[in-house]
């Protein structure tokens, strides 16, 4: 109803709030994709920082219940909440949540403490969208590093969350590089269109830049149309 105009969003953002002790991944699945809607759709106004307080507020009573450790007799569900939540948190800018992150990457990077698979994703996203240079280019070699295409696939999908307008710019170079399989090439450009105002601005620069090569290379094939879609 509010995206057809007959309801005010407040009234939405209402009744989230109501959703504090919800313990179900399926129902926070929904109000992080939809509050990821309102975030995209306020980032071009005043309200951008205000939203992401609203977004900490709403997930950090979630975030401080299910920690950073799996406990005894979770299921899977539990497994991806816990990602859910501590992901939208970190990109929030939650303070304790990204200290941990932080923490834990470094220890991962020194290979004294490996993060386990649900907990990649979050963390990477969120010490790259509060990271610098050195923290692109540490994930870079992680890429490089990596034996298995599952976690190429993984870190290809967040490098778009960084900040910086010129680290934007190598995420998106290093897109159409040898680096990444031509199939990958649209999750790395899509994860820059969705990662910031910044990054969606870029990202539409490049591909309009970049046209010819890309519409030579995937030209007929679904992907072609995912890019224009993302």
């Amino acid at each position: 109803q509010a995206r057809a105009g007959i309801i005010s969003t407040v009234e939405v953002l209402k009744v989230m709030e109501a959703f504090v002790n919800e313990p179900n991944y399926t129902v926070w699945s929904d109000l992080s994709c939809n509050l990821g809607i309102l975030s995209t759709l306020l980032s071009h106004t005043d309200f951008y920082e205000e939203i992401q307080v609203f977004v900490k507020d709403v997930f950090s009573p979630i975030g401080e219940r299910l920690g950073w450790d799996p406990k005894p007799g979770e299921g899977h569900l539990d497994a991806l909440l816990r990602g859910l939540v501590l992901g939208k948190l970190g990109k929030a800018g939650h303070k304790a949540t990204l200290e941990e992150a932080r923490r834990r990457f470094k220890d991962h990077v020194e290979g004294k403490h490996m993060l386990s698979a649900d907990l990649r994703s979050p963390v990477y996203v969120t010490i790259l969208k509060h990271g610098d240079s050195t923290t692109l280019d540490t994930m870079l070699k992680l890429h490089k590093q990596a034996d298995m295409q599952e976690e190429k696939n993984r870190i290809e999908r967040v490098l778009g969350a960084i900040s910086q307008p010129e680290l934007i710019q190598k995420v998106l170079t290093f897109a159409l590089s040898e680096e990444v399989r031509p199939q990958d090439t649209v999750s790395v450009i899509g994860g820059v269109a969705g990662g910031s105002k910044q990054g969606r601005k870029a990202a539409w620069k490049f591909v309009r830049d970049n046209w010819e090569e890309l519409y030579n290379r995937y030209q007929g094939g679904f992907l072609i149309s995912r890019l224009i879609k993302v």
